[in-house]
């Protein structure tokens, strides 16, 4: 059976009902490049031409005339079925679902996500892991509600939304007892020539982490590369080499894995995001989420680890 995308015909559609597609792109917080690409992609998987360019404008074929019929229809039906079922009384928790970027340690979303389980209203959260482009796709679907990211989504992206800093802090960095001893004193110095577990060159906290080290001059050995932090930590723990995690989870890192702190830093600082369709964010449980960051869980980044 042939399936068809929703998605697209829901574009298509927009731009139909908008009058353009400048004016869709702005109703769906997409930039127009985006629009005009997913319509193609509807073209091709109908085999048909749906616009016709008039003069400066376009103009729907007859084709195109005969699928928005069936798309106006279509939507016309979800929305009766939104309005029947809103029309009950609601049940259930309200949902948040979010997108986690692959690297960001997994503590550090836990903690940030934390207070929506001490709100009023009861929700249930639905999280899942991606690269922050694939995540970045889902949230101008609609398909998540925020993403959780250690850096900002960049100027040239063609998804039309809005970063949050959520709150910055340095770097802790830790060993198991008998590596780390020795290394304390004289530190970040004493770094060179040592056994480290780094993450991957592609995430932004390595390219943080090699403009320090190069500008201090150390040159650690790296013995492994991650692009999961649990994994990282996991190496750590077992005493292959001296790892590196957020100041604000210090303490935690230190019960969970039975390491000493080597040293801490903040000439490396690791940030966090939560990006939004949204320029001022309403789900309470992304309000909380900001709130609680900024003012208590990165607020703390001044005590000792």
């Amino acid at each position: 059976m042939e399936w068809l995308n929703y998605h697209h015909l829901y574009y298509f559609w927009t731009v139909i009902r908008e009058r353009g597609i400048t004016a869709a792109g702005k109703r769906l917080n997409l930039v127009p490049s985006t629009v005009s690409s997913q319509i193609s992609a509807l073209e091709e998987a109908l085999n048909v031409k749906l616009f016709q360019r008039v003069g400066r404008n376009i103009e729907p074929t007859e084709m195109g005339q005969l699928v928005f019929q069936y798309a106006d229809e279509i939507f016309s039906l979800g929305k009766e079925l939104m309005e029947t079922v809103r029309g009950h009384p609601k049940v259930g928790r309200i949902p948040l679902r979010v997108g986690v970027v692959g690297p960001l340690p997994k503590i550090i979303v836990r903690n940030l996500l934390d207070p929506i389980f001490k709100l009023p209203e009861q929700i249930r959260l639905v999280c899942h892991e991606n690269k922050k482009e694939a995540l970045l796709a889902e949230l101008a679907l609609h398909e998540v509600d925020i993403v959780l990211s250690d850096s900002p989504m960049g100027a040239g992206s063609s998804v039309k939304a809005y970063n949050h800093t959520l709150g910055e802090c340095g770097m802790t960095f830790f060993a198991v007892d008998e590596l780390a001893e020795p290394l304390k004193q004289g530190f970040p110095d004493s770094l060179s020539g040592v056994p480290m577990l780094m993450p991957l060159q592609s995430t932004t906290l390595r390219s943080e982490l090699d403009l320090w080290l190069e500008s201090r001059k150390i040159t650690p050995v790296i013995v492994g590369e991650f692009d999961d932090a649990a994994l990282l930590n996991a190496f750590g723990q077992r005493g292959d080499g001296i790892f590196m995690a957020p100041t604000v989870i210090a303490d935690e890192i230190r019960r969970q894995y039975q390491v000493s702190v080597v040293g801490q830093t903040k000439e490396v600082m690791y940030r966090f995001y939560a990006i939004s369709i949204e320029r001022i964010l309403t789900h309470p449980a992304v309000v909380a989420i900001s709130t609680a960051a900024r003012h208590h869980l990165f607020a703390q980044d001044d005590k000792e680890a």
